[in-house]
């Protein structure tokens, strides 16, 4: 969600998460069994020349505003341009929140853009879909190929029902530049003043919080004013409680034994953060401080670690040097396999009142190919699908434990969706009753049964709605 976003040998690693989402369409086609084919001003080959497509401006709306994601973006916007001098990119970047709220109304106004990054799940891409805002993928992507670039554990995160009643399945409507994980970053200093060495387990890392506590280290940095950052936190405290199956197939609408959140993982989770905060092993205040700040001040020396996403490597890196680290929350065992909130970045989507798709598809397809890879590797970014240079990182960088991270996730299919994907109103939901749990306001009791409740009205209102769909056919 920053996704909301290294390399596994050549692929092999995101093969392996079987278990996402099932596999659904075959190569080239929509969902529905409809062959995609070349549009208007293909080439020989089939793919559309934008050198051929005359003067052309495209206005592209992002949330790649921080250090590395900012750079690779710039870098290869620059690159389109010179490989096609009559394109103009017109380029529109906001912060996630900021994106989250004006999007909707920049795509359907008299001048939308071209190209947005719309985050996944029911709240954003489902609801374009809906509205008739984003236009179906699937010919494209059976022109570049992209149904063999990606496995379908990432490609059917994108794609949305015929009727727009699901995600995971149907149409595509994105391609997601960037791999993701909410990731534990420790300061090596810090911890060596205090004692305490790297954490091999989930146990060895919240036993190390008093400990720190007691040196007059600040455990664990945090800043939640934004109040997305208390998602991903409070996402790995559930997967650690036991939760992670159970999780999954709640938000991908799977069912099944222990879904929805009326259930222990979720209070446990609940009480673990309301815990860290009582104990002062979070900054007090948490609730009024920006996530920018935090990681600022994580950044000079405060704090002994911060549990986010990887997209905030390039920043961490720049000041912190060989200090820094970065692991997937350690595992119940030493050696076990690790799991984790993640996937992959915010899809890039061609919106449906473009006037220059085949355009936008190329621009598309240039974002996301194999050199497009090699820089955001050389930016610290993590890809989706490797490159030559993901494979090259020295293993004992923080980039080679990134990439490592990524590999051992994916390797376990330890990867967990964002729970803000689940319902249409979930991610408020879930971040304001956060900030209640921090705050001490509202008990795990109280915390599980409001994510129950909007949980229950969305599944009965696509219960309804369905039953409305089968009686309109008969």
């Amino acid at each position: 969600m920053s996704a909301h976003r290294r390399a596994r040998s050549a692929g092999t690693a995101l093969a392996a998460t079987t278990v996402l989402l099932a596999s659904a369409c075959v190569p080239g086609t929509d969902g529905s069994g409809a062959a995609g084919g070349a549009g208007p001003g293909a080439g020989a080959t089939g793919v559309p020349d934008p050198a051929k497509a005359g003067k052309v401006t495209l206005t592209v709306w992002d949330q790649e505003i921080r250090g590395g994601q900012n750079a690779e973006i710039e870098r290869l916007n620059r690159e389109f341009q010179e490989k096609y001098p009559n394109v103009t990119i017109k380029r529109v970047a906001r912060s996630f929140d900021d994106l989250k709220t004006t999007l909707k109304l920049a795509m359907s106004g008299n001048n939308p853009p071209d190209i947005v990054q719309a985050n996944q799940g029911y709240p954003d891409m489902v609801a374009f879909v809906k509205a008739g805002l984003l236009l179906p993928l699937d010919n494209y992507a059976g022109i570049y190929g992209w149904n063999t670039r990606y496995p379908n554990t990432l490609l059917n995160l994108n794609r949305v029902a015929a009727d727009g009643s699901r995600f995971g399945t149907g149409r595509l409507y994105g391609i997601s530049q960037t791999g993701e994980y909410v990731g534990v970053y420790y300061n090596k200093d810090v911890l060596a003043k205090a004692g305490v060495e790297p954490p091999k387990t989930w146990s060895d890392l919240t036993g190390a919080l008093p400990k720190l506590k007691a040196e007059g280290e600040l455990p664990v940095q945090f800043g939640n004013l934004d109040q997305y950052p208390a998602i991903h936190t409070f996402g790995v405290l559930q997967n650690q409680a036991g939760g992670a199956e159970a999780v999954r197939n709640t938000v991908l609408g799977a069912g099944g034994a222990g879904t929805g959140f009326d259930n222990e993982h979720t209070r446990e989770a609940a009480r673990t953060l309301a815990d860290w905060a009582e104990k002062g092993y979070l900054p007090k205040g948490a609730n009024g401080k920006g996530y920018d700040d935090a990681t600022k001040q994580f950044a000079s020396g405060d704090g002994a670690f911060l549990i986010t996403g990887t997209w905030l490597l390039a920043d961490l890196k720049k000041p912190m040097g060989d200090k820094l680290g970065l692991m997937p929350p350690p595992p119940a065992s030493a050696g076990g396999a690790p799991v984790s909130t993640g996937g992959q970045g915010l899809a890039w989507s061609v919106t449906s009142k473009s006037e220059h798709p085949e355009v936008a598809a190329a621009y598309l397809d240039f974002l996301t190919d194999e050199h497009a890879a090699d820089v955001m590797t050389e930016e610290g970014v993590l890809p989706a699908v490797p490159g030559k240079a993901a494979r090259e990182v020295p293993a004992g960088s923080v980039d080679g434990q990134l990439i490592d991270g990524w590999e051992r996730l994916n390797a376990a299919d330890g990867l967990v969706p964002y729970l803000d994907y689940t319902t249409p109103t979930f991610y408020d939901t879930l971040s304001k009753w956060l900030q209640g749990v921090i705050d001490g306001k509202v008990s795990p009791d109280a915390f599980a049964e409001a994510l129950q409740q909007d949980y229950a009205d969305f599944q009965k209102q696509q219960q309804e709605e369905s039953g409305r769909a089968a009686g309109g056919e008969r």
